[in-house]
């Protein structure tokens, strides 16, 4: 478990990225050059596909076939070994914040019990301590990261489809835009609904008892979770239903309009396919993209919940 140094008052960061820096360090340059590393391998095999079917296939080079299939296969060997070795690397640094947050946040907690007496009970110690420090901490380790690798390959996918064909690049931007305009105004609506269901949870737990008066307050409270969660399922799902119908509309129309540039002369099948393929490519890290920014909501929120727990402040009631 990687060690962390005490800082200074033994207070929680003042921020998410605070919180991030302090758990990670300098290891989260190495977790992102890693990342990128490992991003870039990807857009490899899409060139090789080109040459594989407009250098060898075509003009049946059986020599440049059996030697690209090596490279193909020495890259991707390659690729999923760096890919291994992130995420035990992002692993290491997200248990290690873990652990070191349950233990600091317990002690800081413990401290301000003494001072104050009202205390909220164990149910809210039990969503604190568990939950919600497992997804803060699993965002030091993977989130930066994975962020940093969909950048990168979302920058070198469309320089390799402006570099090939600039015209089948131009209409994967455009297919891609709405994406990008549509996804946010949803996201913000999302982000509040899971606002609303960590307070509300954290609410159930603090107000659960076998009093009549505690069940008739968690009894007020089931019927607004039941329909928060239905709203997050609506606002959820419809968001990945219109992302992926935009997704599939990607390689039809890089097959039909490069289907039409090959009639032309224009253009080549290898570079077709290859577009097809970079567009999979594509699509996929704008939409983990999208994500991050949305587990970057979620983390904020929940950073402020455990650092205002630690300082022994009450959870703000839902209702």
């Amino acid at each position: 478990m990687r060690r962390m140094g005490r800082s200074g008052d033994d207070s929680p960061a003042s921020s998410l990225w605070g919180y991030v820096v302090r758990m990670s360090g300098v290891h989260q340059l190495g977790l992102c050059v890693t990342a990128v590393l490992v991003a870039l391998l990807d857009l490899v095999p899409v060139e090789l596909q080109r040459r594989l079917i407009d250098d060898a296939i075509t003009p049946g080079d059986v020599g440049l076939l059996w030697t690209l299939a090596m490279i193909y296969a020495g890259v991707a060997v390659t690729q999923q070994v760096l890919k291994l070795a992130l995420r035990m690397y992002q692993g290491w640094i997200s248990e290690s914040a873990i652990v070191h947050t349950r233990r600091h946040s317990l002690k800081m907690r413990v401290r301000a019990a003494a001072k104050d007496e009202d205390d909220e009970g164990h149910g809210v110690s039990a969503v604190v301590l568990g939950s919600e420090i497992d997804r803060l901490g699993g965002f030091v380790g993977t989130g930066v990261s994975d962020a940093c690798a969909n950048f990168a390959m979302l920058v070198g996918v469309f320089a390799y489809m402006t570099w090939t064909q600039p015209e089948l690049a131009l209409v994967s931007a455009a297919l891609l835009a709405p994406q990008a305009l549509a996804a946010p105004l949803l996201q913000g609506r999302l982000n509040r609904l899971m606002n609303m269901r960590f307070r509300l949870l954290r609410t159930l737990g603090a107000r659960s008892g076998e009093t009549r008066a505690a069940q008739a307050r968690v009894g007020r409270l089931l019927p607004r979770i039941y329909g928060n969660r239905l709203a997050i399922y609506l606002v959820k799902y419809g968001m990945k239903g219109i992302l992926n119908l935009l997704n599939q509309l990607g390689p039809l129309a890089a097959l039909g309009y490069g289907g039409w540039l090959v009639t032309q002369g224009e253009t080549t099948v290898g570079v077709v396919v290859a577009f097809v393929s970079a567009f999979q490519r594509l699509s996929a890290p704008l939409r983990q993209l999208l994500t991050f920014y949305r587990q970057w909501q979620q983390a904020r929120v929940q950073h402020d919940l455990v650092a205002g727990w630690m300082a022994g402040g009450r959870v703000n009631g839902a209702g």
